[in-house]
């Protein structure tokens, strides 16, 4: 009897943890969102940006397809005509309307995705405070899923109106600039040395993880070092300075062709004026400042600039153990600045711990290819698409970022971008081997 009454509180506190959970990041998506305005959120400035309002759309068009539909009779669909507007790319689920063209819909209104929301927001909060033990039980793990996927869009949210404000010409800022107190010098290089060995990387325990987090799994290291700080805008500089775009001996054969195809002189955001550069962030253009990590490089800059240095990228394996242990605490989104920030305070001498912003700034890329772990399985069904079919021609970034949201991180955690992509908050920290 006791036993029960206690089982019953424990699960009385999740579904109530779960709730609150819920209600926290469906605001957080609004809350972003009511920055702009509703011309703002139609805009589609790339294929590979989502206007806001369809971010906000397709993230309760998950709940809605994956939980509340299938899972809850009495639920009724708000409208049968947003599953094909606001599905991804889940095969599974039915076709799709093409992504480079949801800058196309100036309808459903952004008054309308509201509606939707709340619909679905309510249908949800209805399900999860009046389901019965055997469904709280099938819903609890796919609600993670899909707050942790909501908070994937948080961030997409933030790097897509960046780039859908920069390509306008009046430079509109997203918010107030939120100015921070420099550094009286930039961070003297150093690195932090690392034992080879076999070691073990990937997810374990009962904590939320993606599923290409896992399995866990033994990798072989050789020795190696990390830099202590992610690597620099004024460091970055000086690669520009001295003719880095223009030397192809820094860049892999693809990288060369992306940069004489695209014409790119500098990272994403970067423009030149008079003898200064400037970048423009989410505050609006502001100038540059070299003790920032830089921002918005593409895996082939980074590759470009670690050959310039004489380094290279860590492995995602290497990042990984060197990051194992460390908070996970930075820069992320909840400091509200989205960009990243010049380090502060003195670095100590002890071991791992020199490391500085391995978590949020910037997501550093790494020279591993997103591939699947040894005896990774991705799920039956629509779910098993969320992750394993983009293993292919994509490389891997690690730590997170300013736009991420700080309940969202893990050490384990894979982004994964196509290595020309540069619209990502991405960054690189060098290694070397000893």
């Amino acid at each position: 009897m006791f036993d029960t009454a206690v089982q019953d509180k424990e699960r009385d506190e999740a579904r109530c943890t779960a709730r609150q959970r819920f209600v926290a990041v469906r605001a957080e998506s609004a809350g972003l969102a009511a920055h702009l305005m509703p011309e703002d959120q139609a805009i589609q400035s790339m294929p590979d940006v989502s206007p806001t309002k369809w971010h906000l759309a397709h993230t309760s068009w998950f709940f809605e397809t994956f939980i509340l539909a299938p899972r809850d009779a009495s639920y009724r669909t708000f409208d049968p005509a947003f599953a094909y507007l606001f599905n991804s790319y889940y095969e599974a689920v039915g076709p799709r309307h093409p992504r480079p063209h949801r800058g196309l819909l100036s309808r459903p209104t952004t008054d309308a995705i509201g509606a939707y929301r709340d619909h679905v927001t309510a249908g949800m909060l209805r399900l999860i405070d009046g389901s019965d033990d055997a469904t709280w039980r099938e819903i609890a793990p796919l609600l993670k899923l899909g707050l942790h996927h909501e908070q994937q869009h948080q961030e997409l949210i933030l790097m897509d109106i960046k780039h859908v404000f920069s390509v306008n010409p009046l430079l509109p800022a997203y918010q107030a600039s939120r100015p921070q107190a420099l550094p009286a010098a930039a961070p003297i290089r150093a690195w932090v040395e690392f034992a080879g060995g076999l070691r073990e990387i990937g997810h374990e325990g009962d904590g939320f993880a993606f599923d290409n987090e896992g399995p866990r799994h033994k990798v072989w290291l050789e020795p190696f070092a990390l830099a202590t700080h992610p690597v620099s805008c004024g460091e970055y500089a000086a690669f520009i300075e001295d003719g880095g775009y223009r030397r192809a001996e820094f860049w892999l054969s693809e990288g060369w062709a992306t940069v004489q195809q695209q014409g790119w002189e500098a990272p994403l955001y970067w423009r030149r004026d008079g003898a200064e550069w400037r970048v423009f962030t989410l505050s609006g253009e502001q100038r540059l400042v070299d003790n920032e990590p830089v921002c918005h490089v593409s895996l082939f800059e980074a590759d470009a600039y670690a050959r310039w240095a004489g380094k290279r990228l860590p492995t995602e394996a290497e990042w990984e153990v060197a990051a194992s242990g460390l908070p996970l605490t930075g820069n992320l989104a909840d400091s509200r600045r989205y960009h990243p920030a010049a380090p502060h305070g003195a670095t100590p001498d002890a071991g791992a711990s020199r490391l500085r912003q391995m978590i949020g700034d910037v997501w550093e890329w790494t020279a591993s290819p997103y591939t699947a772990y040894p005896r990774f399985r991705a799920a039956g069904g629509a779910i098993g698409e969320y992750n394993g079919k983009f293993m292919c021609n994509q490389m891997v970034l690690r730590g997170g970022a300013a736009v991420t949201p700080a309940g969202h991180m893990r050490h384990t955690y894979r982004n994964f971008f196509p290595p020309s992509a540069r619209w990502a908050f991405s960054g690189l920290r060098l290694a070397e081997d000893i």
